[in-house]
């Protein structure tokens, strides 16, 4: 039970971090992941990148990623087929594994039943060190979703957003993961890292952070501008769009709009009925959030 607005939100954050034991568990098939990629595409660095790389991740629910960085010529001019064969590769290692999957740009493998509990191999080749508005750092080649290969480079987008993280007072964190959180509980197919650059870019415009009311800004931009793809601020990725098709867009859409009403609602109410707020909160996160 909370008693205020800010209390709500703490109790909420509290409930999205990741258990280490859900992470242990993905991260205890690290080894075997990464021996297969030496053994059948000659990997020379396997790290880990995404949410829980960068202390984002929300409970249950983001995947445990990994760039398995290998030499260009292990891989295919098609990246697609380059995705088919690295999933061959570890079908065979993990026979017994049932729904190893391509998702671009990685290989998905479940080894529980939750997200957290899934490992993500993305293979990549490193293109060396690029300049970037938080220093040099390496950029690597990775997977698009039409066949060919684009930059990236996690160690910028990850410093990216500890600057604004730290500048902020460490609330820029949560609330990414609080919109995340929104994306998950509501099925939204929203790229999680559309969510992060889009909520980081917003943030470098924000002396302090108050979640319901920055939560519910980040919903009126996702709103107001129809998802449009948001250029990478690093200057590594180029446009990264929200979403994968047309057709998740569409999706997506409907639920952005959905959200920002309530997330409206919400902060419409927080002065003058708190138990209004909880509960147009408890809506926008479908039923999981704190009761008051």
């Amino acid at each position: 039970m909370a008693k205020t607005l800010d209390q709500g939100f703490d109790t909420f954050l509290s409930w999205l971090v990741p258990l280490s034991s859900e992470h242990d568990k993905a991260k205890s098939h690290k080894d075997s992941v990464n021996s297969c990629m030496i053994n059948n595409f000659k990997c020379s660095n396997f790290f880990e990148t995404g949410s829980f790389g960068n202390g984002t991740g929300v409970r249950h629910h983001s995947d445990t990623d990994y760039f398995a960085v290998c030499p260009s010529s292990e891989f295919w001019t098609d990246s697609g087929y380059t995705l088919r064969k690295v999933k061959e590769a570890l079908q065979n290692t993990f026979w017994k594994t049932e729904g190893i999957e391509v998702r671009s740009p990685a290989v998905r493998i479940p080894f529980g039943n939750y997200a957290s509990e899934t490992l993500e191999v993305t293979p990549a080749t490193r293109n060396g060190l690029v300049s970037t508005p938080v220093g040099n750092k390496y950029s690597y080649d990775i997977p698009n979703s039409d066949g060919g290969w684009m930059q990236s480079s996690p160690g910028a987008h990850n410093a990216y957003v500890k600057r604004e993280n730290d500048r902020l007072g460490g609330k820029l964190k949560p609330l990414i993961r609080l919109i995340k959180a929104w994306k998950f509980y509501n099925n939204v197919p929203i790229s999680s890292f559309y969510l992060e650059l889009r909520t980081t870019k917003y943030a470098e415009g924000e002396s302090s952070i108050v979640y319901d009311i920055d939560v519910k800004r980040v919903m009126k931009i996702l709103y107001d501008n129809d998802l449009p793809s948001i250029q990478d601020p690093m200057g590594i990725s180029g446009y990264v769009r929200a979403c994968s098709t047309d057709a998740k867009r569409e999706n997506a859409l409907s639920k952005v709009k959905t959200g920002y009403t309530r997330a409206e609602k919400a902060v419409e109410k927080r002065e003058s009925n708190v138990d209004d707020a909880f509960y147009w909160w408890n809506l926008f996160y479908n039923n999981e959030f704190p009761n008051r």
